[in-house]
């Protein structure tokens, strides 16, 4: 398969994973002490990174990953800021909407995107458009 649709597979992870920790994060608005909690971008870049650049010497680039993230696919953190933005815990309803609107349009794009690759490949296999 394609490195790009392998990206594209990470990203549609990435995505999912996005999704639940906000959809947490809203449910538990109202609950006293809730710690907000996020999905950390960086694993992710790192791994897709480490797969397409090639380098003659492994001090060239830096280590980007450390055993503990190519364990786990991603990395959830709690947001340890002191500010109660909702008057009981960390958790903002406009940011958590702002980022759920922003990680469906990432989401919706990388699915266009691998179906756009598939139906490509499936007018190759049928024989292109015939006239």
């Amino acid at each position: 398969m394609s490195e790009t649709v392998k990206l594209l597979q990470n990203l549609l992870d990435y995505s999912a994973a996005k999704s639940m920790v906000i959809s947490k994060n809203i449910a538990n608005i109202g609950t006293e002490n809730y710690k907000r909690e996020d999905v950390v971008f960086k694993n992710m870049l790192d791994e897709n990174v480490n797969s397409l650049l090639k380098t003659s010497d492994e001090k060239h680039l830096g280590t980007f990953q450390t055993n503990e993230s190519r364990n786990s696919k991603f990395e959830y953190v709690y947001d340890e800021s002191k500010e109660m933005e909702s008057g009981i815990n960390n958790v903002n309803i406009e940011k958590e909407m702002t980022e759920l609107a922003e990680n469906m349009m990432r989401f919706k794009f990388a699915s266009k995107k691998i179906g756009d690759h598939f139906k490509t490949i499936q007018n190759v296999i049928k024989g292109g458009s015939r006239i």
